[in-house]
């Protein structure tokens, strides 16, 4: 598999085995897993175990992944990964939207930027009627990344957390965009 999509600053390309360590130190920031588990690093054992299998999962509605490896185009270095995963692997209608960036790469419209891609290439090639995303409520920088990629505003639910961490007493937000409303935008 080559690169799934390419935007002005972006490559979002397929993950492989070799992103092992480029994960292990994603998820080792304690800043990037806050709204994730409460800032802990995920073990290498679970990132081999239960991660990259679950990022290398093709998706049958769709012919092929839904997560991506990020990286900057111009240095080839990895900067996250984009979700773009379908809710029920045999129907491409309903997709979650997700982004996990490493610090380095936050407050430069990154995120913003390969969400954009990733869901006009849904409405455009895959087949998408409806993009979903969800965070806690008390993230406000992934809030804003979902509104300047166009979703809104849907709902605040509570989910089950294994455990609670702060913040998530104040329960999650779920944003949208429908193919209809995207239509009407351009």
């Amino acid at each position: 598999m080559g690169v799934f999509l390419e935007t002005e600053r972006l490559v979002l390309r397929p993950f492989t085995d070799t992103d092992v360590d480029h994960l292990v130190a994603l998820d080792g920031d304690p800043e990037v897993m806050r709204f994730i588990n409460g800032g802990r690093p995920t073990s290498r054992e679970t990132i081999q175990v239960r991660t990259l299998p679950r990022l290398l999962h093709d998706y049958p509605c769709f012919d092929t992944r839904g997560y991506w490896a990020a990286e900057e185009k111009d240095t080839g270095t990895f900067l996250g990964w984009f979700e773009f995963r379908p809710l029920d692997e045999h129907s491409p209608a309903v997709v979650e939207l997700g982004y996990r960036l490493n610090k380095a790469a936050w407050g430069k419209g990154y995120a913003t930027e390969g969400s954009r891609a990733l869901i006009e290439k849904g409405f455009t090639d895959l087949g998408v009627q409806r993009v979903t995303a969800n965070t806690m409520a008390v993230n406000a920088g992934s809030r804003r990344v979902m509104e300047k990629a166009g979703l809104s505003f849907l709902r605040t639910f509570t989910g089950d957390w294994p455990e609670a961490i702060e913040g998530s007493e104040h329960g999650e937000v779920e944003y949208e965009l429908t193919r209809t409303d995207w239509e009407q935008r351009r």
